[in-house]
């Protein structure tokens, strides 16, 4: 049961406060809503529940403030329809993505993969190779915004891989110095990117654009992901 205090009750000034040990807290029907025809498992948990005939269960609204502010997972059993922009924090957007079953994959954020013959992602090990899939989403301070295909998630195998915006990739730059602006491809060195210098074996085998410039070695850059 929520505990409410003299304390914390004046501190958020609520204008309806409900309890109940087994019910919903608050509960609010407009005309009849037929819930007899839909279930709902976790009614009897809400701290809040509402429902209507034609109008929405739930209205929010705020002159200059949130309409809604949530703590914690929201989940959407059917559609979701916005009226003006999504802000995510997120920088790229990836898709999860079922990854070879082999004792050496071991991919991680940051790594560069190629889609194996079963279909399956492994580290790139090669220069300019056209089985290309992208760059392993969650190295570096970047963190894919939208994950898709994430009925996935149950599968140990699976990695996000970034299908566009930023992200953090694995480079060497032992054999060309890269600069922001190059256009990247695979390398001989495992799972890491390099600078596409040879235009005639670039085509479908580019996977992004450096954002930085890496002299020489190896490192971890941010780059604009861009297969083509």
């Amino acid at each position: 049961m929520p505990k409410f205090t003299s304390s914390n009750t004046d501190r958020f000034a609520p204008g309806v406060v409900g309890m109940s040990q087994q019910d919903s807290g608050i509960v609010g029907l407009h005309a009849d809503p037929h819930l007899e025809e839909t279930a709902f498992p976790d009614v009897t948990q809400a701290g809040v529940f509402g429902a209507s005939e034609e109008g929405p269960g739930l209205l929010g609204y705020s002159r200059t403030g949130l309409a809604g502010n949530f703590w914690g997972d929201v989940k959407i059993e059917r559609n979701l329809t916005v009226g003006g922009d999504i802000f995510l924090p997120g920088a790229d957007c990836a898709e999860l993505f079922t990854a070879a079953d082999t004792a050496d994959a071991r991919i991680e954020p940051g790594d560069v993969v190629v889609i194996d013959r079963d279909g399956a992602l492994r580290r790139s090990d090669g220069p300019y190779d056209k089985r290309v899939a992208g760059v392993v989403s969650g190295a570096g301070a970047f963190r894919p915004g939208v994950l898709l295909d994430s009925g996935n998630t149950a599968s140990r195998r699976s990695c996000p891989v970034a299908l566009i915006g930023k992200v953090y990739c694995k480079v060497d730059a032992q054999v060309h110095r890269i600069t922001v602006g190059d256009l990247l491809t695979t390398s001989a060195t495992p799972g890491h990117a390099m600078k596409a210098a040879n235009q005639a074996e670039a085509f479908g085998t580019v996977l992004g654009k450096a954002l930085a410039d890496l002299d020489t070695g190896t490192g971890l850059l941010p780059i604009l992901v861009c297969l083509q």
